[in-house]
């Protein structure tokens, strides 16, 4: 005789969370990064977060601190003003004087009635590669050796660097995001370790027209049409 299997209800438990572990703490949503601006002569900087503005001036010797009243938006940007800060936010380009880095925005401050200008926002990629100069991060996708700096140097119409082992250099031409080098002339010493290897695959990446891309401040891939590619990251 088979025995009787009785069926019991079906509890359904509610699921909190997704199915995130319960001891893993939840993230707060929609948390806005801060906003950085600076300056120089004389240097100072401003952060602008969702519940305060943070000013230094005068190279830190002037030191306000301020809840954010809100931006008043307009056709040129943005204002903040408070009872000792006002901060113009315009959406022009900006050059910080300092270097050859350019930012989205330029932005004018006046802190206890004294007015200072500077730069603020994203770093936009450069309009022209004359005048940046760069080192390598990876090579045909391995990173790069520490024990050798490296370097890609881009002056008017020539380039010239290191893959972490011989001097090189040669013309260039940049259009459309295409960039032509060479012929490339190069130094013919002989180096230890991994940077013959990763100086090979750069010069025989640049035999060809290479795209290069701008994904992050600050970083720029250049990719060949077989896929092969190297990353640097800007040098001042």
């Amino acid at each position: 005789m088979v025995p009787m299997i009785r069926a019991l209800p079906l509890i359904l438990l509610p699921v909190l969370g997704g199915c995130a572990s319960m001891s893993e703490p939840r993230k707060p949503a929609n948390v806005a990064a801060a906003y950085m601006a600076i300056g120089t002569e004389p240097g100072w900087t401003l952060e602008i977060t969702p519940d305060r503005l943070n000013y230094d001036g005068d190279y830190g010797e002037t030191k306000i601190m301020a809840p954010n009243p809100g931006a008043q938006r307009g056709g040129a940007g943005e204002r903040y003003v408070t009872d000792r800060l006002t901060v113009d936010v315009a959406r022009r380009e900006c050059n910080d004087g300092m270097s050859d880095r350019r930012y989205r925005d330029t932005v004018t401050v006046v802190a206890d009635g004294k007015t200072v200008k500077g730069c603020g926002g994203a770093i936009v990629p450069p309009s022209e590669l004359a005048g940046t100069n760069w080192t390598f991060v990876s090579i045909g996708g391995s990173a790069v050796a520490t024990d050798r700096s490296t370097s890609l140097r881009f002056d008017g119409e020539r380039l010239s660097g290191s893959a972490g082992c011989n001097r090189f250099s040669g013309q260039y031409a940049f259009a459309k995001r295409v960039l032509t080098a060479g012929p490339l002339m190069a130094t013919k010493m002989a180096c230890p370790g991994a940077a013959m290897a990763q100086e090979a695959a750069l010069f025989d990446l640049m035999r060809q027209p290479v795209t290069l891309s701008f994904p992050t401040d600050g970083m720029m891939e250049i990719m060949g049409a077989d896929g092969r590619g190297a990353v640097l990251k800007r040098a001042i």
